[in-house]
């Protein structure tokens, strides 16, 4: 399988590398399948997509987004989902219940480079399009009537690719097409890594750039009227259970690790 990805997208080797790479441990803590047979398909060098403090954080935030994610679902057992600058990432399939809706969103080149691995499923489809642009949202409004649900929406490996002018466009796009409400789950870089990238121990090796970070999902929430913080982790507090050094980058450098943050938005115009 040939790839033909831009700079940023190209960053979806990372996680694909590292959930291939543990889920061959024999006490592996996430399994994706899916992974380990797209890797084998591709002919690329993995060393340098898989250090030390990129599998750990990526470990982590797949248990906490699949964890935070079933609990939603459990409660709105017909839900839509929309996983933007979706990469390889196969969530789907470890958190389906048999009822809910699923839009896999990303840029032409990521999601053609997608459709060679992964075969077409029912309750899933898969967008080619920007996610800055709206058009993506009738499809989704679409899945939605009928349900009795709002969407939810997951932003991971995508906000710190993206200025925070970008961001703020973004959630005025949701609020302006889904007025009735919903839930977005971002991950968070911090403002510490922003200004240290060329030390970032697997994106140095791209030449993807951080273009924004932030100390707290405040500062996402602020940027347009009506959304709310829900709540906001470090994925440290699942790294230090796993090694010491997990524990000793928690210890040291709180600020330095990224965050997932829940928020919500209502239907008040703003």
């Amino acid at each position: 399988m040939e790839l033909t990805l831009g700079d940023v997208q190209m960053t979806a080797l990372i996680p694909l590398v590292i959930k291939a790479n543990e889920t061959r441990r024999d006490n592996a803590r996430i399994r994706d399948m899916k992974s380990v047979e797209i890797l084998k398909n591709l002919d690329i060098e993995t060393e340098q997509y898989d250090r030390f403090l990129s599998h750990e954080g990526i470990v982590a935030r797949t248990i906490m987004l699949d964890e935070q994610l079933k609990i939603i679902i459990s409660n709105a057992p017909d839900t839509v989902v929309v996983n933007v600058g979706v990469g390889f990432d196969d969530r789907f399939s470890r958190v389906d219940n048999g009822k809910i809706r699923w839009f896999d969103l990303d840029l032409p080149d990521a999601i053609a480079a997608r459709k060679k691995a992964f075969p077409e499923k029912e309750r899933v489809t898969m967008i080619a399009g920007d996610a800055l642009d709206g058009k993506w949202c009738g499809e989704v409004k679409a899945a939605l009537e009928g349900r009795n649900s709002k969407p939810v929406i997951i932003a991971e490996g995508l906000f710190m690719y993206l200025t925070m002018e970008q961001i703020r466009t973004f959630l005025q796009l949701l609020k302006d097409n889904f007025p009735e409400g919903g839930t977005l789950i971002a991950e968070q870089n911090s403002k510490l890594m922003m200004k240290n990238e060329k030390y970032h121990d697997t994106v140095k090796s791209t030449k993807a750039h951080f273009m924004s970070g932030t100390d707290t999902g405040q500062e996402i929430a602020d940027l347009v009227k009506d959304f709310r913080l829900v709540e906001e982790h470090s994925f440290n507090e699942v790294m230090k259970k796993y090694s010491i050094r997990g524990k000793l980058f928690a210890l040291l450098l709180p600020k330095m690790n990224n965050r997932w943050a829940t928020f919500e938005w209502n239907n008040s115009r703003g």
